[in-house]
């Protein structure tokens, strides 16, 4: 099947830092309210490429350098770091031009034997950069057949997922000597709050403030044996999918794929749950909203257009929130209704403003979806189908053989996201970090939706 992947080593060969290439005149930039929103942690992505048919690695690399450099000219924050504005009182980013720090690296090991299914074997500590400084971070190492892995690893508090994809496309658009389809704007008078603010109660029931968790010793991670949180990628083919759609639109509404797929994913969770002796607990899935074209809605097409260059994070995380028991006891369709149900709680323009002004009387303060701020079974689902990943990484060799998202070691949050498939437009790729008992639970319960991603299905 391909799954099983070659031990390998890495070797740094090179470590600079890359800088914007114009003149740069140093500045603050504030963070909106809904940045507010997210805690501070990082977000990454790798981008995997077979030998190309023309060019060596050398000109590859100064083609790459040349055109971050190109790209942190349009993307300010991004060469910047967070710190503490005096005169202002707070924390901004400052964007003062320092650079990302530019790793080149070697890694003795064919693109055909690294093991995708388990990203913590064949990217972690060794494919993806380490981030000492900064808000960003990258590197790109050479492989033993000649192909390539483009790293990223960005701060959370100054991107979603949406634009890490706007700069990683721009990237590669300059790379190809192209000019970006997208200009990023970095305008902050449309995220204000109204005032005075005003905001539905509802919201209480959204999010709260951020507190980090304490480690004590009998921390609910543990770190070890089945608790601890791993990284898994699966692929689910298409027939599946509209399987699962079918089922969770038995009671008459057709639901998304999307909102099937968390109230399956949800289920088995709880079902897990309940197999490992945790009987009756509670068990919460959010997932996370763009709000660009929401917030954008009967303002004009200008508006539009701003809302979708908007450069930071514009996300929404509701949730809903069941015991293990009462999942269990539920149809798919039925648990499908209430994730549809607690979607539309976010779905709409008023949300989000309410959402900026509820932030503002909070204080600078960062907030954290309430699913996540009780040390309960939390899950985040995000879906990345809407990032077209696979069609705009190409840096001028190739096309993308694979490419995902990543979630480093060291967080403690579930997530969950849903991808593109890079062999057909039906099917997706699932990335999961999720505690390996589950894990273990679900590949044994539900081997027919997941099926662990190789070499074989991404015909490399």
């Amino acid at each position: 099947m391909g799954i099983q992947g070659q031990s390998f080593s890495v070797k740094v060969v090179d470590k600079v830092v890359v800088s914007a290439e114009e003149s740069w005149t140093d500045q603050w930039l504030s963070f909106t309210n809904l940045d507010l929103l997210v805690p501070p942690f990082n977000v990454s992505s790798f981008f995997c490429y077979n030998k190309p048919s023309y060019g060596s690695f050398p000109t590859m690399l100064n083609t790459l350098k040349a055109s971050l450099s190109q790209a942190l000219a349009l993307y300010p924050p991004v060469s910047g770091d967070i710190a503490w504005n005096g005169a202002a009182g707070k924390n901004q980013i400052h964007c003062n031009n320092q650079g990302v720090d530019f790793t080149q690296a070697f890694a003795d090991v064919e693109l055909k034997e690294l093991n995708f299914y388990n990203p913590d074997e064949s990217i972690e500590g060794k494919l993806m950069p380490e981030k000492q400084r900064g808000v960003c971070a990258t590197q790109v190492t050479e492989l033993k057949c000649g192909g390539m892995v483009i790293a990223i690893k960005f701060d959370h508090r100054i991107v979603d997922g949406y634009s890490a994809n706007l700069f990683i496309s721009s990237w590669a658009d300059l790379a190809r000597s192209e000019t970006p389809s997208m200009i990023p704007s970095f305008a902050r008078s449309h995220m204000n709050p109204r005032s005075p603010p005003i905001y539905s109660s509802s919201i209480d029931d959204v999010f709260v403030p951020y507190v980090p968790q304490s480690q004590p010793d009998n921390d609910q991670n543990h770190d070890q044996g089945g608790d601890v949180l791993v990284n898994r990628i699966y692929y689910i083919e298409s027939e599946q999918l509209k399987t699962l759609q079918s089922l969770a639109s038995e009671n008459g509404r057709r639901r998304s794929k999307l909102v099937a797929f968390t109230s399956f994913f949800w289920k088995k969770l709880a079902l897990s749950m309940e197999d490992a002796g945790n009987h009756n607990e509670v068990c919460n899935v959010a997932v996370a909203v763009d709000g660009r074209r929401r917030l954008s809605e009967g303002d004009g097409e200008e508006k539009e257009k701003l809302m979708d260059s908007h450069f930071g994070n514009v996300l929404s995380m509701p949730y809903g929130t069941k015991k293990s028991q009462e999942l269990n006891e539920m149809s798919l369709s039925n648990v499908a209704t209430d994730v549809h149900e607690f979607l539309q709680t976010a779905t709409g323009k008023d949300h989000f403003l309410d959402l900026i002004d509820w932030v503002e009387e909070q204080g600078p303060r960062p907030l954290i979806s309430k699913a996540f701020a009780k040390g309960e079974m939390s899950v985040m689902v995000s879906a990345g189908q809407r990032f077209h990943t696979m069609d705009e990484m190409d840096f001028g060799w190739g096309k993308l053989a694979f490419g995902s998202c990543h979630v480093p070691s060291e967080r403690k949050d579930c997530f969950v996201m849903t991808m593109g498939s890079p062999i057909n437009n039906e099917d997706w790729v699932v990335y999961m970090h999720v505690p390996l008992k589950h894990l273990n639970f679900i590949e044994a319960h539900a081997s027919h939706v997941f099926k662990p991603l190789n070499v074989d299905y991404l015909k490399i």
